[in-house]
């Protein structure tokens, strides 16, 4: 699949124009990668009246330290790369397509931005996915409740991936639950850093649904 020729600075769109999907899906690359990197996932997502949005960090960099962190450490990168994610978003809104077919796919540092803008920005979307990562901040952060009504969520990550502490994962996802949302959460054998299999599978199954609501 070739890009459209909707292109804007530092955001790819692939698939069907914005203006003319069904639904849509944002993909948010991990540290050092790029939008182009993360949307070689699409290869292997459906592609009929779905639009693809990759938004690109400044230098390929979210925030400049690791997502467990105090928040204040990764400010004010931090809020941009939200702010970011939140635009996108708002864009599709505005552009026609609702909320709740709309989905978020995230690896790594993109992972963790895309969990934090559902629990930031709550209600229901057509899905979330976290590769490889968990919420912002450190554990006992505490947060304001709220509620995702239903919405889908894949939290999977390998058990002794040297990124993501497996204990964070596992916050994540009982965060997720409190929340409302419809928690899938995989824990893989291994150290793997990378894209699974059966996360593919997950993604397959919950983009093909977006354009059934």
């Amino acid at each position: 699949m070739s890009p459209s020729d909707s292109r804007t600075p530092g955001l790819l769109t692939l698939g069907v124009d914005p203006r003319r999907a069904r639904a849509a899906v944002v993909l948010v690359h991990g540290r050092g990668a790029s939008p182009e990197a993360i949307a070689g996932l699409t290869r292997r997502l459906p592609q009929e009246e779905i639009a693809y949005l990759a938004p690109g960090a400044p230098g390929g960099v979210w925030y400049p330290h690791r997502f467990l962190t105090p928040r204040a450490e990764n400010e004010p990168a931090l809020s941009r790369a939200l702010a970011r994610i939140a635009d996108v978003v708002a864009g599709l809104i505005a552009g026609g397509v609702p909320q709740e077919r709309i989905g978020l796919v995230g690896f790594s540092q993109g992972a963790c931005l895309a969990l934090e803008h559902v629990l930031q920005a709550p209600g229901r979307y057509g899905f979330v996915a976290g590769l490889s990562g968990a919420m912002i901040g450190p554990m006992d952060e505490v947060r304001t409740p709220v509620d995702l009504r239903g919405t889908p969520a894949l939290i999977a990550c390998a058990e002794q991936d040297a990124h993501i502490p497996r204990e964070y994962v596992e916050a994540t996802a009982l965060r997720f639950r409190a929340s409302g949302a419809e928690v899938t959460h995989l824990t893989f054998t291994g150290d793997h850093h990378g894209v699974f299999p059966e996360e593919v599978t997950w993604l397959q199954e919950h983009v093909a649904a977006l354009v059934r609501r």
